[in-house]
């Protein structure tokens, strides 16, 4: 089978651990998904399934060319396509759903963020801003960025004001708390990027995440 699956975010809550500990989960519509194409090492170098999200109500308007690449494939329009690795057998028109994750698999998941727009330094960068008092005529101003005679220029990669969020994101290691296969739903531990109703890429993780080591502090 794949690596993966194409999903929808639905939103944010919490659940019950048996001890009473309170989770933070997001809920995710995964899949179903269906396999349109095979990907060989002979014709294409690599070997990978382009996968469509199934939704509710349909799935778009495509024209001659595109739709005979669905046609040909025997499954009906999708709007989202995606590219996984292969892990095993797989075939196409095969159906991908939430029952290939079970508890506390780790999965990547990737998404885009939420769009701010254009923002200053102060929501952008997180830069603390000047005095608050009035007449200080310096509240949300990025300040000094630099000498003036020499170099006469800004420097590469100067932090400053403009388009916030709305990029391509990546959250690794999440631990899948619940699985309702039934509905095609899964809750993964945090949070994950973009607003509800966000197409996510969902990856099985390959390697998990470990915090950096730190040295216990030796008073004297």
């Amino acid at each position: 089978m794949i690596d993966g699956l194409i999903g929808r975010k639905v939103g944010m809550t919490q659940v019950f651990e048996p001890d009473g500990t309170v989770i933070p989960v997001t809920v995710i519509a995964a899949g179903p998904c269906v396999i349109v194409q095979l990907r060989s090492k002979e014709r294409d170098h690599y070997e990978s399934a382009q996968v469509g999200f199934v939704e509710k109500g349909g799935g778009r308007t495509v024209n001659k060319p595109i739709r005979g690449h669905f046609d040909k494939a025997k499954v009906p329009p999708t709007r989202v396509l995606r590219e996984f690795l292969i892990d095993g057998e797989a075939k196409v028109g095969d159906t991908v759903a939430a029952s290939m994750f079970a508890l506390n698999d780790a999965v990547d998941i990737v998404g885009h963020s939420k769009g701010h727009g254009f923002t200053g330094v102060m929501a952008r960068h997180g830069f603390s801003g000047g005095a608050a008092s009035h007449g200080s005529m310096f509240h949300r101003a990025p300040g000094s960025i630099g000498a003036s005679a020499w170099p006469s220029r800004t420097f590469k990669g100067m932090r400053g004001a403009g388009r916030h969020g709305g990029t391509r994101v990546t959250v690794r290691n999440l631990k899948i708390v619940r699985v309702d296969a039934d509905r095609n739903l899964i809750a993964v531990r945090g949070a994950v990027p973009g607003p509800p109703g966000t197409y996510l890429t969902i990856r099985r993780t390959k390697v998990a995440y470990r915090a950096p080591a730190v040295a216990p502090k030796t008073g004297k």
